[in-house]
């Protein structure tokens, strides 16, 4: 596993499978969705003071590489290194079982509006600044 920089352990609930009882695939993006949501918390902006503030990060591409399945009950760590290219808050997300096998590689890119508008986001940079490493 590498070195990340938020790591959020997890569990495969019943209803995340399927009639083959593995992780139906669109669930793999809701755990990288919530391991956002609970990173920038951790950071100090959880989504509803974002939207609050009339500030909205917003998905601009998601690219994902399935590995192995998960099944029902099986543990999980979901981790994240973020980035910026531009604009763009680039977040590398993967996700490994218990014993450390990749399940999935993501790239998850995300803009920031303002106010409805589309922004820098540099508000977003200031609180991440501690976390991101060099653009990609």
């Amino acid at each position: 596993m590498k070195d990340y920089i938020f790591k959020l352990p997890m569990k495969v609930r019943d209803y995340e499978v399927d009639v083959e009882g593995i992780v139906n695939n669109a669930n793999y993006l809701h755990y990288m969705e919530h391991t956002r949501h609970e990173f920038c918390e951790s950071a100090g902006l959880s989504f509803r003071d974002m939207h609050c503030r009339g500030i909205d990060p917003v998905l601009s591409r998601v690219e994902i590489r399935y590995r192995k399945p998960l099944g029902l009950g099986d543990s999980m760590v979901s981790c994240l290194n973020i980035s910026r290219r531009g604009p763009l808050f680039v977040f590398e997300q993967d996700i490994y079982s218990a014993d450390g096998t990749p399940v999935v590689e993501g790239i998850v890119e995300v803009a920031c509006l303002e106010n409805g508008r589309l922004s820098r986001g540099d508000v977003l940079a200031e609180a991440f600044a501690p976390y991101l490493s060099k653009e990609s």
